[in-house]
């Protein structure tokens, strides 16, 4: 276990204002907007049986959903939706980050407080509902006055739910965009950093406890009466808010938005884009963990402005390509198509990333198994892993044409997990990255993809269509053009795999600048 002295809680500690500020900003607006629907719908239903029914039907089916597909699913709904609005109406808005955390969890947020708003008012003793009649009151006076009041102690145990729910959830919104506390998480998972992981956890976990016991004080004052504790919970959330909010408030906005898929080689790229960056005088802030359709969505929409993309991912993932095309003759064609959606491709990096199929080279000799095709006959005795993208991709679909690929079992994993399994025998074979470090570190073989089933995977930089004259930006960015051979890009992957403090993707991308450096 690492001690405190450890300069990866350091860091950690660094970047907690901007992630916990923007979990919370995001967290209390899906609470907010949760019981904006939840309350007036439960008031509306409470006495009409069929449509209380359908309500809490609806948000249960809703609960039952991931959260993180929930999240990833208003992605491309608001991108459709902010396009047509844009046509139509010629206002055009962001389905990047905020929006689409906020919608879905909002919608977490519904049934803790729909279902217990209703239970609370249902469990109003009818006499007290008759004596209010008696006395002359309205149905409207009677519920204001005196049912929401009885029922506002369990009303308030679905809003700590509903709060606690949120504050969890919110995790999962990094893929989207979204900064949050989940941005520990899912860099830490990536690139093995564990005091992340567990520093997010506990950030996390922490917030909510804290929501809840001051919810929890509102709940106990309005249960005994006592104003006090109303108010001390009231002030206490609200200082709460404030705390983590100004501080990010308080942030100079950033000139330039670097993006970073979801593993190790993206976070350090990124973090070296954003160092060039900085070392010309720019302003730069971080969105990584984004999903391969996410990023590139994102670049065309201008919500973040410059990422590392590769030639093969974006000629069959986004331009539905299953033609191979020799690397150059690729590259051309790539570059037009870009182009047509007003994206600049600045240049390559150098080095490239494609899958592979790899396994251990001892077992891979002892089989006389050389290239995929050797593989195809014994591989429906054998097991394969691959990252959570990949069975799912083009690049799959290929290999299985190409080669007639059918193995006894397919399992996702997370990349760095990947290359541990298939060296201790987990899985047969796995679907890697030849520029990963890791294939080196356990002995591993890339196998020959004789028949071409997968495209070439140039490393290249990707520029919004905002930045197609951006000199200052293009500036900074050209030396790195064609300076990162795969030898380097390797060392550095397993580098930043390594787990310590010197193997943060910051640090890896300083040892990678220095490098570039002395050519």
């Amino acid at each position: 276990m690492s001690s405190i002295s450890d300069p990866r809680w350091n860091e950690a500690l660094s970047h907690l204002p901007d992630y916990l500020g923007n979990h919370v900003r995001v967290s209390v607006t899906a609470l907010a907007l949760g019981l904006l629907i939840s309350l007036p719908l439960a008031i509306v239903a409470r006495n009409r049986p069929l449509m209380r029914g359908a309500l809490l039907g609806l948000a249960s089916i809703v609960q039952t959903v991931p959260g993180l597909a929930l999240l990833a699913l208003f992605y491309p709904l608001l991108l459709a939706l902010a396009a047509l609005s844009l046509a139509w109406f010629g206002l055009g808005f962001s389905a990047f980050g905020f929006l689409p955390a906020v919608l879905a969890l909002a919608l977490y947020a519904i049934l803790p407080v729909l279902r217990n708003t209703i239970t609370g008012l249902q469990g109003v003793d009818p006499a007290i509902r008759e004596a209010a009649q008696g006395v002359g009151m309205t149905p409207r006076q009677s519920l204001l006055q005196v049912e929401l009041p009885l029922a506002l102690p369990v009303m308030m145990a679905g809003i700590r739910t509903a709060a606690v729910w949120v504050i969890g959830t919110a995790t999962l919104s990094t893929p989207i965009g979204q900064t949050s506390l989940g941005n520990y998480i899912f860099a830490g998972l990536q690139t093995q950093n564990w005091v992340f992981v567990l520093f997010g956890c506990l950030a996390a976990a922490a917030l909510a406890l804290a929501v809840d016991q001051l919810l929890a004080l509102i709940e106990i004052g309005i249960r005994e009466r006592r104003r006090l504790r109303v108010a001390l919970g009231g002030i206490g959330i609200a200082a709460l808010v404030a705390a983590t909010l100004v501080p990010s408030a308080a942030r100079l906005p950033s000139n330039y938005i670097v993006g970073a898929k979801t593993f190790a080689e993206q976070y350090v790229l990124s973090a070296l884009i954003a160092q060039r960056l900085q070392a010309a005088g720019l302003t730069t802030s971080p969105r990584q963990g984004l999903g391969s359709n996410v990023i590139y969505q994102a670049l065309v929409a201008g919500d973040i402005d410059v990422y590392v993309d590769y030639s093969g991912t974006l000629w069959a993932n986004q331009f539905h390509r299953s033609d191979i095309k020799p690397r150059e003759e690729l590259l051309v064609e790539l570059q037009a198509m870009l182009a047509r959606e007003s994206v600049t491709l600045l240049g390559e990096l150098g080095f490239a990333n494609a899958y592979a199929l790899v396994m251990p080279r001892k077992r891979a000799d002892a089989l006389g198994i050389r290239s995929i095709a050797d593989l195809a006959s014994r591989a429906p005795a054998m097991s394969i892993a691959g990252d959570y993208e990949f069975f799912s991709r083009p690049e799959w679909a290929g290999l299985q044409q190409a080669y007639g690929l059918s193995f006894r079992t397919q399992r996702q994993m997370q990349p760095d997990f990947m290359y541990a399994a298939a060296a201790s025998g987990e899985v047969d074979v796995i679907a890697g990255y030849t520029s990963d470090g890791l294939i080196a570190k356990y002995d591993l073989k890339v196998l020959d993809d004789p028949r071409h089933a997968i495209p070439p995977y140039d490393a290249i930089v990707l520029l919004a269509p905002k930045r197609a004259t951006d000199q200052a930006l293009q500036a900074a960015l050209r030396p790195l053009i064609g300076s990162i051979d795969i030898a380097d890009m390797r060392e550095a992957n397993l580098r930043a795999a390594g787990g310590d403090g010197a193997s943060s993707p910051d640090a890896v991308a300083h040892w990678l600048w220095d490098k570039i450096a002395q050519r």
